[in-house]
């Protein structure tokens, strides 16, 4: 259970470059550490699943790279070519926070179907775990949202776990043509609307609504994209707070507590860039 009590996704839109991704200073990207402050554990027990990427060997050293200088109990459970832990379920239950790496999110959902690791899931959400991933394992908690698992060509994805009712659209800056996809697919109703994020920024929802964007570096963002009674998609810029240094718990916390006592997420000023209709 996460220490304020509350159940928590951190939906990160892509993690940049070594060069570009902002550090906290024991050296772990921004956002996963800010992911790992949510449990309130001085010592995180935290579960990795690179299932979408076939649970490549490569990808597991990545994530224990980017997720060992948090200075938590890391572990992992693998599928390919058979699970790794007798029980998937006792293993995914006990830890602190799980997070989800990037790949095809359509076959990591079949995978997972398979094994029963999305009841799993649903369970850790109930119970408070802290849920969090990047790119397919951004998208994999909510309904909705654009893929390249079957094929070079971004297609709309509608088999989600359904955690949060939105669709995600993750790589919004990064990848041409996620932006226009999303904007047409939520504009003629195939997808429900929803939030994109650049990469180096995460959705942060607490139970069932967004409380907050979060950025490793000032210039990436948030945003909340509508369908129009007009049948166009309307995109707004969300508030965005970057994340600067060591993140305490006591931090973390505290700006939890104001977000929660906020009505609703705020929204930038308006100006010609932060709201914008498309066809």
């Amino acid at each position: 259970m996460a220490a304020d009590g509350h159940r928590h996704v951190l939906a990160i839109g892509g993690l940049r470059g070594p060069d570009r991704v902002g550090l906290n200073r024991e050296g772990a990207p921004l956002l996963l550490g800010y992911a790992a402050t949510l449990t309130g554990a001085r010592a995180p027990r935290i579960c990795v699943l690179n299932t979408a990427a076939g649970d490549d060997s490569g990808a597991y050293v990545r994530s224990y790279q980017l997720l060992g200088e948090i200075g938590g109990r890391l572990t992992h459970l693998q599928l390919f070519p058979m699970p790794n832990a007798a029980d998937p379920e006792d293993l995914l239950l006990s830890q602190d926070m799980i997070f989800v790496g990037g790949g095809s999110v359509a076959n990591m959902l079949a995978v997972w179907q398979v094994h029963g690791v999305d009841s799993i899931m649903r369970r850790a959400w109930q119970a408070g775990i802290v849920l969090s991933g990047v790119s397919a394992g951004a998208i994999c908690w909510f309904t909705s949202g654009t893929t390249d698992s079957f094929g070079i060509d971004l297609r709309p994805f509608t088999g989600g776990l359904g955690l949060l009712a939105p669709s995600y659209c993750p790589h919004y800056d990064s990848e041409p043509g996620r932006r226009p996809l999303y904007q047409s697919l939520i504009a003629d109703g195939s997808l429900p609307p929803g939030i994109a994020c650049d990469d180096g920024t995460a959705a942060h929802f607490v139970d069932d609504g967004l409380a907050a964007i979060v950025a490793d570096a000032p210039g990436p963002c948030g945003y909340s994209v509508e369908r129009t009674a007009e049948d166009t998609a309307a995109e707004t810029v969300l508030d965005t707070k970057v994340l600067i240094g060591r993140l305490s718990a006591i931090h973390v916390r505290s700006r939890l507590l104001s977000l929660l006592t906020a009505p609703h997420i705020r929204v930038r000023s308006p100006d010609s860039r932060n709201s914008r209709r498309f066809t």
